[in-house]
């Protein structure tokens, strides 16, 4: 059952197809039918310790890391969870998605609602609320993993005690999106997760994403973007300056057409003499 699950999954890195060599493309499809996909420009920043010069005090150091555009990938889909996994340069660095389907919370007879799970902190600020609360189901980033090797020489140089750790998110609720819809975000996100190597921070930067994990309604096509609070803000910003213009320029047609019926009317009307000597004039 196993390899017969495995031969109807198929895992596509379409990465080359993106303008932007920073922007990688993934598609998961399973039973011939595409489940997942995902664009996105990924780095992450991970902090090091090496020898200071007198090779008595450790100095901290920062390796910045790219998502490789040639990352060999794994992916599965379900009904509720669905998982991207990325790695690159022999495995030296591994990024696990996790994606998690979260039903809308359902209603007792006579309208009273069912008790809720506590509630649970996340570590994203981006997201304004958690739409899972609500009485629309979601699905929702719920964990990162990222595994790197400081004993790689291409991005860490002269790491004290190198060798494998693991950075990973901590309850995490990010990118929070309607069900059957995708989420969408061109503003950088900065995630923070915490390593194995001494609790030290790592960040991971997303930028110009597109990422729908369930419900894709057609192969290759992302439903209706859900847009996050930073690009609904920008956009805001973009359109109020020409909203304002519109607004004006309506109230200078408007005024410049009111004042010419009245000078129409004004100029139409039979003046009446005020010296009765013009009517003795005239008779």
């Amino acid at each position: 059952a196993a390899a017969r699950l495995a031969a109807e999954q198929e895992v596509e890195n379409l990465s080359g197809l993106s303008p932007n060599p920073e922007k990688d493309i993934f598609v998961v499809r399973e039973n011939r039918t595409t489940c997942l996909m995902a664009e996105f420009a990924a780095k992450f920043i991970v902090p090091y310790d090496v020898w200071a010069s007198n090779y008595v005090d450790l100095i901290t150091e920062q390796a910045d890391i790219p998502l490789s555009r040639g990352a060999e990938m794994k992916g599965k889909c379900g009904t509720n969870e669905s998982e991207l996994e990325l790695s690159w340069l022999d495995q030296a660095y591994t990024l696990k998605l996790s994606f998690l389907k979260v039903r809308a919370r359902r209603e007792r007879a006579g309208g009273a609602a069912a008790p809720r799970a506590p509630h649970r902190p996340c570590l994203s600020r981006q997201e304004g609320h958690n739409t899972s609360r609500g009485p629309e189901a979601s699905w929702k980033l719920s964990r990162i993993q990222f595994t790197y090797d400081t004993s790689e020489r291409t991005y860490f140089k002269d790491a004290v005690s190198p060798g494998k750790h693991t950075a990973s998110s901590h309850r995490l609720s990010a990118l929070v999106t309607p069900a059957g819809r995708s989420y969408e975000c061109q503003a950088q996100q900065t995630i923070a997760l915490v390593s194995s190597d001494h609790q030290k921070s790592v960040q991971l930067l997303l930028s110009e994403v597109r990422l729908q994990p369930f419900d894709i309604p057609a192969d290759f096509v992302f439903s209706e973007e859900h847009k996050c609070p930073v690009d609904q803000q920008e956009q805001l910003e973009e359109t109020l300056p020409l909203i304002l213009g519109l607004i004006l320029g309506l109230m200078i047609v408007v005024t410049l057409g009111i004042y010419h019926i009245h000078h129409k009317l004004t100029a139409s009307q039979v003046q009446i003499p005020r010296d009765r000597s013009q009517y003795k004039h005239m008779g």
